[in-house]
């Protein structure tokens, strides 16, 4: 089994609604994404994936949909006040846990044919959530 992984680094904002700790507040991460692809043969060119490949799928998506934008749940009272304003944002259907924002990579990624396995993303230096494929 070969694999390679694509570390991406990004920013957004976020806040938890029903929770009761400090992140029920707007606040931000400078997030490092860790993306992994794996495979039992090598293609053509003697690689797993080209490192280019992952970053233009998954990178480019997370800089148009993710990058410096407010991660909000569709019902969050900021999320008109913020539109209205013209503030750039992306709704989810669920609290946008660094678990979710490793499922949402996870999901674009396979839906962009990659073989990703593994999708870390670390909130800080010290912590981090991780969404794995079904084992093949």
């Amino acid at each position: 089994m070969y694999s390679v992984t694509k570390r991406i680094d990004f920013c957004y904002g976020h806040r938890l609604l029903d929770y009761d700790g400090v992140c029920k507040h707007p606040h931000g991460h400078n997030a490092l994404a860790e993306i992994e692809v794996r495979t039992d043969n090598l293609d053509n060119r003697n690689m797993v994936c080209d490192f280019s490949d992952i970053k233009r799928v998954v990178k480019g998506w997370i800089d148009r949909e993710l990058d410096h934008k407010m991660i909000l749940r569709h019902d969050d009272p900021l999320v008109k006040p913020l539109q209205a304003l013209g503030e750039p944002i992306f709704i989810v259907d669920s609290n946008p846990t660094v678990e979710r924002i490793a499922k949402l990579i996870f999901d674009h990624a396979v839906s962009q044919a990659l073989p990703v396995v593994r999708v870390k993303v670390w909130e800080t230096p010290t912590a981090f959530a991780e969404y794995r494929g079904e084992t093949r």
